[in-house]
């Protein structure tokens, strides 16, 4: 399978295609505006996997070029960006392409971090309603600390939870993710309940930033 992660170059996006290069066998393609962006990363990251003895199968192009060849096709970019991005490759999806969005939209105050989803409910039903007629859209990986996922040295043992409305899409997102070593995938129902998915990442950080020792925090349901 091709995985492409647009905005790959970011953190969520580096730990996601290392992690996936790392652990399994499926072609990652780093996604960026920025073309030359993304084939420095990739070249970064296959030399962190080589370094490992891995053969990571890793290249990067421009973001509408990563989509072209994506059968699953990650919005790793920060949640402002997501409908502008859906947008900007939407003619570039294939018929059986799987949009993943992992991003929140939060603020920080003086109290801490605060969820601030756009009108639509949640950037994962933002990043749905943007998205072309027939192209499910599955929520996953919002509550993954970047740079514990970037650090291949890092166990992980944590929950991902994954909603969407397409029964077919969910289990093939929930499927990935869970062949990244430590990481169990659990159905959290459709797409109405990614608000309550995504609020969990402002109070996840909170928490690590208040608490010493609990540094790239993340969840697991026993």
């Amino acid at each position: 399978m091709r995985i492409a992660l647009l905005g790959g170059t970011g953190d969520i996006g580096e730990g996601l295609a290392l992690r996936w290069a790392h652990d399994t066998d499926h072609e990652v393609v780093v996604g960026s505006r920025d073309p030359e962006r993304a084939r420095d990363a990739a070249s970064r990251y296959a030399a962190e996997l080589a370094e490992r003895g891995v053969e990571g199968d890793v290249s990067g192009f421009a973001n509408e070029m990563a989509a072209d060849r994506g059968d699953v096709v990650v919005l790793a970019v920060p949640a402002a960006h997501v409908t502008a991005t859906v947008e900007s490759v939407a003619d570039r999806l294939g018929p059986d392409a799987v949009l993943v969005s992992p991003a929140v939209s939060m603020e920080r105050t003086e109290a801490g971090f605060r969820y601030t989803p756009p009108a639509a409910g949640s950037t994962t039903l933002a990043a749905a309603a943007a998205a072309p007629e027939g192209v499910p859209v599955v929520g996953a990986f919002h509550n993954l600390a970047a740079g514990r996922l970037s650090d291949l040295d890092a166990p992980l043992g944590l929950d991902v939870l994954v909603v969407g409305d397409d029964a077919e899409a969910t289990r093939t997102v929930r499927r990935l993710a869970e062949e990244i070593d430590g990481l169990r995938a659990l159905d959290a129902g459709g797409l109405a309940a990614s608000p309550e998915v995504e609020s969990l990442t402002p109070l996840l950080v909170t928490l690590a930033v208040n608490n010493a020792g609990l540094h790239d925090l993340g969840v697991r349901f026993e």
